[in-house]
């Protein structure tokens, strides 16, 4: 008998996108019932969630649809399907709950969840029953399988997995560190097919009258996106060189998550993800064949996302050694439409003890000032980890002391963790602004990149072509250059940590215009944004209708209106006068931005806000300038840049 969970195995007419079928969710367990909503929708498209404790050694343990809610797998064993009914309880529309279980919802302890759901092209869940014939398994992937997981529920035994790296006569174990068996009862000797997959009449996959589950995986089968042309999931293989370095792994996307194992040796499975903290100064694996906590590595070598896949440095793999792997695309795919989705603001009070600063949605980037003292801006981003950088300063990236940020301080679905007392981040007592940023297509993307003394396509997700790129040498001190649309190709721009106007740099930063995928550096020795061998991180953004705004204006003196085709004003505003000197001065809606005095910093000094200057007014289409002396943002017959965000 052959059984499936229909619903979700992807017959849908409208776009897919990875956001809707996969996600990485932490949380802190509460012992009690809990509902976990991640917007995969379980209840209604089937799929399968996998559950792990982070600090205790609690087991993996797996869920799926088409067996039904209570019922548990655990890949570090080898033990039959159990009945848990204080484990996940219920498959939901927007994601799962949780009951009172330690292994999946202990109080206090932290937890991953990874959420697949039926979804053709991508992932799929078939269940079977064993007859002791070889035959073929009908499945609904729409796609060869690039990797299928199949264990035996009704008894015990191991995790048997195919590869397409390794192919059918061969095999893996899941709950296993062994290296590649070999053996023509598993797999039956055929590959899959985009319908069909074989088994053996090894007892492990096909013994009469015993029920099994496997789960499916595509392998660059396109289906998603507007055009139902790109890939969200690959299925490959990489070989290390002497150092144990694999470097760039290209997959014409950048990972969120992946899975590798060492296939010709043993050696442990590790699971990487970019929301537990896989960036460029550490990582955080799982390793599905133990039940051991999460293991940290904190080398710069280790396994980070480039914007093009992922790069495998020294630090875990062996030398000389091959390993496949399954690497899933990192999300959103879709253009936001509204600027919540990638923007947040939080206005609040240092507490002088470890915190989370929260800003409504999963962010990329944060931006934090003092707003009452001479002290630095901090900007962060995800892929440095605890490397920041001050955009008010020249200084090099600088890895953050716990006072400033915690340990790991992205180990959070929304926001950052600061750290005790350091008057930059967390204080008692001081007020704090902090700016939240998420990327997505059209709005923003952060690229970290080496440079090489020479012609540089740097490769980029925003899908968009930037109007506005702030780059950053990362490991020497050195200015923010800032490009922007006007700047073309030219020698002319402007630096983000001055106040100093557009002039010519006798240098050109760029080849050609920027595309929608790519950054063409021109090949110098410089240290601003290409020396040979120096690590460097670009901020891009664009214009998103009704999302986001960058373009200039004229002033006029006295007052105008920009508009920037919002339907209730800018949260954010950002103005560089381009023509003279002029502060990169900001704005927001979390301090005020009213009909009165309101509140402004600069993003190219440490000074104290101003509260004393009636420079900006609301205005639903985007933002009114006002001329006053202190900002002469409205300097009649003067050119102003700006970012704005709804």
């Amino acid at each position: 008998m052959l059984s499936k969970a229909l619903l979700g195995a992807g017959k849908s007419a409208v776009p897919a996108y990875i956001e809707d079928v996969f996600s990485t969710y932490l949380y802190t367990g509460n012992g009690s019932t809990q509902t976990i909503t991640n917007g995969i929708d379980l209840a209604g498209k089937g799929g399968m969630v996998w559950l792990k404790c982070r600090d205790v050694g609690y087991n993996n343990e797996i869920s799926d649809t088409a067996r039904g809610v209570n019922k548990q797998l655990v890949t570090n064993t080898t033990a039959a399907q159990q009945t848990e009914t204080n484990r996940l309880t219920n498959f939901n529309s927007n994601g799962f709950t949780l009951s009172t279980g330690d292994s999946t919802n202990q109080s206090t302890k932290l937890f991953t969840s990874w959420t697949f759901r039926e979804q053709a092209k991508f992932f799929d869940v078939v269940t079977y029953t064993g007859t002791g014939v070889a035959r073929t398994i009908p499945h609904n992937l729409g796609s060869v399988p690039g990797t299928i997981i199949v264990k035996i529920t009704s008894f015990s035994g191991s995790w048997f997995v195919y590869h397409r790296s390794l192919g059918a006569t061969k095999y893996l174990l899941l709950d296993d560190t062994g290296a590649a068996g070999t053996s023509g009862g598993i797999w039956n000797n055929t590959e899959p097919t985009s319908s069909v997959f074989s088994v053996g009449n090894d007892g492990s996959m096909n013994s009469p009258g015993q029920t099994y589950v496997a789960y499916l995986f595509a392998h660059d089968a396109g289906g998603f996106g507007l055009t139902g042309t790109d890939n969200v999931i690959s299925c490959g293989s990489f070989t290390t060189d002497g150092s144990g370095a694999a470097g760039n792994i290209t997959l014409g996307y950048e990972a969120q998550w992946v899975l590798i194992k060492r296939v010709d040796a043993a050696g442990s499975w590790l699971t990487v993800d970019t929301m537990r903290g896989s960036s460029l100064t550490s990582y955080n694996y799982i390793s599905p064949n133990t039940s051991n906590a999460e293991n940290s590595q904190t080398s710069t070598q280790g396994i980070y996302p480039t914007a093009t896949g992922f790069f495998v440095g020294n630090n875990a793999p062996a030398a000389n050694a091959t390993y496949i792997y399954i690497a899933i695309r990192r999300g959103p795919m879709k253009t936001p439409t509204t600027g919540t989705e990638v923007f947040g603001l939080s206005a609040r009070t240092g507490t002088g003890a470890n915190a989370t600063v929260t800003g409504g949605q999963t962010n990329d980037a944060v931006f934090i000032k003092n707003r009452g003292t001479s002290n630095d801006w901090l900007w962060v981003p995800r892929l440095t980890g605890t490397g920041y950088l001050i955009s008010n300063s020249t200084s090099a990236e600088t890895a953050a002391a716990t006072t400033e940020l915690q340990a790991n301080p992205w180990d959070v679905m929304n926001g950052i963790k600061v750290g005790t007392t350091a008057a930059i981040s967390n204080a008692s007592g001081n007020n704090y602004i902090n700016y939240l940023f998420k990327r997505a297509p059209g709005f923003m993307d952060i690229v970290c990149y080496t440079g090489t003394g020479a012609t540089n396509s740097v490769s980029h997700n925003l899908n968009a072509v930037p109007e506005l790129i702030f780059f950053k040498r990362r490991n020497l001190t050195a200015n923010w250059p800032t490009w922007r649309t006007a700047t073309g190709t030219g020698t002319t721009w402007m630096y983000l940590n001055d106040s100093a106007a557009e002039a010519n740099q006798g240098l050109n930063i760029l080849t050609a215009s920027p595309t929608s995928t790519t950054i063409s550096l021109f090949g110098t020795t410089s240290t601003l944004f290409n020396a040979s061998g120096s690590t460097y991180v670009a901020y891009l953004f664009a214009t998103v209708s009704g999302v986001s705004k960058v373009g200039t204006y004229t002033g006029n003196g006295s007052s105008q209106t920009v508009n920037c085709g919002f339907a209730a004003g800018a949260r954010f505003v950002m103005i560089k006068r381009t023509d003279s000197a002029g502060d990169w001065y900001v704005w927001d809606t979390a301090r005020g931005i009213v009909a009165g005095n309101d509140q402004h910093l600069s993003l190219n000094t440490n000074l104290a806000e101003v509260t004393t200057n009636d420079t900006i007014d609301p205005d639903n289409s985007g933002f009114i300038v006002n001329q006053v002396a202190a900002t002469n943002i409205n300097v009649n017959a003067s050119i102003y840049l700006f970012l704005a965000i709804a």
